[in-house]
């Protein structure tokens, strides 16, 4: 793995750690191992605070997303729950459902958000909304101890924070329905079979896989890289003629850029070198 300077990025909370390496890679952290990185009403709003520093630093290419100590995160947090604090305060409904628009669904935008490549790097349990942080990012790894659960009814809740979107799209309507009504937990094995991580590596070696892939990533060029991520997510959801249109579009952007003439450029020089 190739060795590169590395700054920490102060944030209001150190729930969440957000280094920046020098290639342009950024590491964002989930750091409550004590309640197993839980979805906290202060751990969502240090992602919030996270993502808004990832949107002020202009050289961030790709983010990679892990959790601190053996876990990813066990989602809600269940002492919010027994003690009814947190997004789990109120007790009238309509206040509940503001606390909901107004907190936990900023978090699959912040994180969904994130215009540059995501990639999860899941180094333990992804528990409820644990799990729907991964399904968030654009890619999934997964260390072989990780362990996957939609697993909300066990605690008489639905998937409220972005889930009954996002694991339909990964996994196939039919499989998001086993998991979430039986709220069962798979192995990382089990996740790579029917898709839910693109592949599953030795546990010891999962950040710096996650950090390969990266800087794979990082070297591409950097607004092409964004708007094929915005395509792609476009065409997941639109029709084909849509999907032409807006490729006709974010195409003109590209092929009149200069980054297009550099690259082309680069490529021309490597390949008479050969």
């Amino acid at each position: 793995m190739t060795s590169t300077s590395v700054d920490r990025i102060a944030l209001p909370d150190d729930l969440i750690l957000l280094d920046v390496h020098a290639d342009g890679v950024a590491v964002l952290t989930l750091n409550d191992p004590a309640t197993r990185n839980s979805l906290s009403d202060r751990m969502m709003h240090a992602l919030l605070s996270a993502r808004q520093a990832l949107d002020d630093l202009d050289a961030v290419r790709v983010v990679v997303v892990t959790g601190t100590g053996a876990d990813f995160s066990a989602g809600g947090n269940l002492d919010d729950m027994s003690q009814r604090s947190g997004v789990f305060a109120s007790e009238d409904p309509f206040k509940a459902r503001d606390v909901n628009l107004r907190v936990v669904h900023k978090i699959p935008l912040a994180v969904h958000g994130i215009e540059v490549p995501t990639i999860a790097a899941v180094n333990g349990h992804a528990i409820g909304g644990g799990c729907d942080v991964a399904l968030m990012c654009d890619i999934r790894l997964a260390s072989q101890r990780a362990v996957f659960g939609e697993s909300f009814l066990r605690v008489g809740l639905l998937p409220g924070d972005g889930g009954a979107w996002f694991l339909p799209r990964v996994v196939g309507l039919s499989r998001a329905m086993e998991m979430v009504l039986t709220a069962e937990f798979i192995d990382a094995g089990r996740a790579a079979e029917i898709g839910l991580v693109s592949r599953v590596v030795e546990h010891e070696r999962l950040l710096e896989e996650a950090l390969v892939l990266a800087r794979r990533i990082a070297r591409q060029p950097p607004n092409a890289a964004r708007m094929s991520k915005r395509l792609l997510r476009f065409g997941a959801e639109a029709s084909l003629a849509d999907t032409l249109e807006m490729t006709a579009n974010m195409q003109a952007q590209a092929q009149t850029s200069e980054e297009h003439r550099a690259a082309v450029a680069r490529l021309a020089a490597a390949i008479k070198k050969r």
